[in-house]
């Protein structure tokens, strides 16, 4: 049974009246479906819209929040449509039967979307009237699939509608009956082109109807634009005086936003409270007054544009079975939303205008039950709440200041003395929300999709976002350093060739070097005459303090001879021959162990252009060698150097070491280590000096 029905038969149990709906005219099939569920008698707009309605007139319906405008309107719809069981009874002949939609009816949510497809199954369900509802938020595949079976009544929002229709998967040119429910929203600036669209859709000759709990002069001239000579139908209780229901008992307090989640935390708690819906003006704000709620011992829901359409769903079926007794919501659920069992409607921020204040606390004391309406008013806000009660004739123009410690707050809503924010455990007795399934509606778009037909569909002005569909998580992308346009792992074992090439001559003389383990960063190298400046200091702090007396003391022969200035090319420097020179033994030196080049690296400081003429005198002063290194410019065709290492032999003789170096790239970035002396010998090393350009 639909809350609407359920509702419906609540209001009218008790009471006898003599009209029927079966004395109103409308087919005993429906009547029958009506009594399954225990409606019998109408309501009051029922009473006065049916007759007129079901001759085929416009109307115009108007009645406060929760006295049945749905069944006002959907009864004559039903009634207009042609279905199997007509032709069987004989009130309708078979070629009037079609597969397209014979009525239409426009909502401005979906949860009211949904809502209304259910009390129209329900009131035609003898007939078996296919009725189909179509919404964003869902998936097409499975509205598609309704429409090509045959559909007879479609229930939709406009975004939605006019996407299929636009794809030629909706057919509206059979429509006898339109409904626009809401019609004040649907008739409002954010919906007016669309609904415009579907209107231009459908054919001229047509039922229209529009029902709403506000209808503002404006709206009404704006509607009688697409209506013919239609009927204002406006119905109240004789009981029932001013805008506001008379069964629901309003307060409005001003408080602070800093206290208010605690006010609503002892209001919970108030003797006889039922089902609670929290009104917010912003997602935001809803999202966290429903976290902040279940951790105080609340079972709580959230509806609101911000969630996907199956965990809008979730919280509304859990709200309607029980296992969630406070729904905190925006105002997507204020219009149409009926559940039985809603004693307190909180309005947390306050409302916009007159309309969405009505709307608000119309979902409390519906269909002659009892409920109770709390406002709270901001600072802010007076301006704008004086504005409203002036509208409504209220008598709340200057709201008490209040706060969660009040007394009066505990005597008007009967909150039990001593209650605290946080709801005892003893009384946590409801499922919650994670209790409820959540349906997978192969939700379309992306979070926060918008669009007026788009893939996200719209449901309403300020609320029309959808969530993502559940997906795997995305590894993110790695990125690969290379070098050369080579992988970094495919070009270490090149960047080892130079440094075993480099490491030939120490192998003759007895050194071993150790391979790094680790790639030491690139390094610039600064040179001076074509050679690496770092060349002879390294030299230099290679040759031991005894090695260096015996040099000095040694025969003149040991001196480097001036060689002519002459250019060398790559020819002759690998062609060029090694003197050696013997020099009587004084003493044996003492063998030095073989240091660590990165020890000698760290030892020199940060070389510059002003420092590097310094740094050679004084290695030439300690080896006690004459060499002159002229600087020139480095060309290309010079970039080659003539570079020879001193090594320190025993005998005291000279040894040229290799006279080149390779080139230093990147490849060669991770270059071996300076061979360093391991026995007490002495050798000069023979640098050319290079014209100067």
């Amino acid at each position: 049974m639909t809350p609407a029905l359920a509702s419906h038969r609540a209001h009218r149990r008790g009471i006898t009246l003599t009209t029927t709906f079966r004395d109103l005219g409308i087919l005993p099939e429906t009547a029958e479906a009506l009594e399954a569920v225990g409606i019998i008698t109408p309501f009051p707009i029922q009473e006065m819209t049916l007759p007129v309605a079901l001759t085929g007139t416009d109307v115009i319906g108007q009645a406060k929040t929760g006295t049945g405008k749905t069944l006002g309107f959907g009864l004559p719809l039903l009634e207009r449509v042609t279905v199997p069981a007509d032709v069987e009874a004989g009130r309708a002949r078979p070629e009037a039967l079609t597969d397209a939609p014979q009525a239409l009816v426009v909502v401005p949510t979906r949860e009211l979307c949904t809502q209304v497809t259910n009390d129209l199954l329900t009131a035609g369900k003898v007939r078996n009237v296919r009725v189909t509802a179509i919404y964003g938020g869902r998936a097409y595949e499975p509205q598609v699939e309704a429409l090509k079976k045959g559909v007879d009544v479609v229930v939709g929002t406009p975004g939605r509608l006019l996407d299929l229709a636009g794809q030629k998967k909706l057919d509206l040119s059979h429509i006898k009956s339109l409904v626009l429910d809401e019609a004040d929203e649907m008739l409002d600036l954010g919906f007016l082109p669309d609904v415009e669209k579907i209107i231009n859709l459908l054919p001229a000759k047509r039922q229209t109807m529009l029902f709403s709990a506000t209808m503002p002069g404006a709206v009404i001239g704006l509607a009688r634009r697409y209506m013919s000579q239609p009927t204002h139908i406006r119905a109240t209780a004789p009981d029932d005086q001013g805008a506001t229901v008379a069964n629901i008992k309003q307060f409005v307090y001003r408080a602070h936003s800093l206290d208010k989640p605690e006010m609503v935390a002892r209001i919970l708690q108030a003797d006889g409270r039922g089902l609670a819906m929290i009104f917010c003006r912003t997602k935001r704000t809803a999202a966290d007054i429903a976290e902040q709620l279940q951790r105080r011992g609340f079972a709580s829901g959230a509806v609101h544009g911000d969630l996907g359409q199956g965990a809008r769903e979730q919280a509304l079926r859990a709200f309607r079975n029980g296992k969630v007794d406070v729904l905190v919501c925006t105002d997507v659920a204020a219009r149409g939303i009926d559940v039985e069992g809603v004693t307190h409607v909180i309005n947390y921020q306050s409302p916009e205008d007159e309309k969405t204040y009505l709307h608000r606390i119309g979902r409390t004391g519906r269909a002659g039950a009892k409920g109770t309406a709390i406002t709270f008013v901001d600072w802010d806000d007076i301006p704008r709440w004086q504005l409203i009660n002036k509208a409504l004739e209220l008598e709340f123009n200057d709201p008490v200041e209040t706060y969660s410690s009040s007394p009066h707050l505990f005597s008007d809503l009967g909150i039990p003395a001593g209650t605290k924010g946080t709801l005892p455990r003893s009384e946590r007795t409801r499922a919650g929300l994670e209790a409820e399934e959540l349906e997978d509606l192969g939700e379309t778009g992306g979070r926060n999709a918008r669009g007026r037909g788009g893939r996200g569909g719209r449901d309403g002005r300020a609320e029309s976002a959808t969530a993502e569909r559940e997906r795997p998580a995305r590894t993110p992308r790695r990125r690969r350093r290379t070098r050369n346009g080579a992988p970094l792992d495919a070009a270490a074992p090149a960047t080892a060739a130079p440094a075993t090439t480099a490491s030939a001559p120490a192998a003759e003389t007895g050194t071993v070097e150790e391979p790094s383990a680790t790639r030491t960063p690139r390094r610039r190298r600064r040179t001076r005459g074509g050679a690496p400046a770092e060349a002879v200091p390294a030299a230099a702090a290679t040759v031991t303090p005894e090695a260096a007396v015996d040099t000095a003391e040694g025969p003149a022969s040991l001196e480097t001879p001036e060689k002519p200035r002459r250019r060398r090319t790559r020819k002759s420097a690998e062609a060029a021959e090694v003197q050696v020179t013997e020099a009587p033994a004084t003493e044996a030196a003492p063998v030095t162990e073989a240091a660590p080049a990165a020890e000698v690296t760290e030892a020199k400081p940060r070389r510059t252009r002003k420092t590097a003429a310094a740094a050679a005198a004084e290695a030439a002063v300690d080896t006690a060698e004459a060499t002159e290194a002229k600087p020139r410019r480095r060309t290309r065709k010079t970039a080659e150097p003539a570079t020879e290492t001193a090594v320190t032999t025993a005998e005291g003789t000279e040894e040229a070491a290799p006279a080149t170096k390779p080139r230093r790239t990147r490849k060669t970035a991770a270059a071996a280590p300076e061979s360093v002396a391991t026995a007490p010998e002495t050798v000069e090393a023979e640098v050319e000096a290079k014209p100067r350009r």
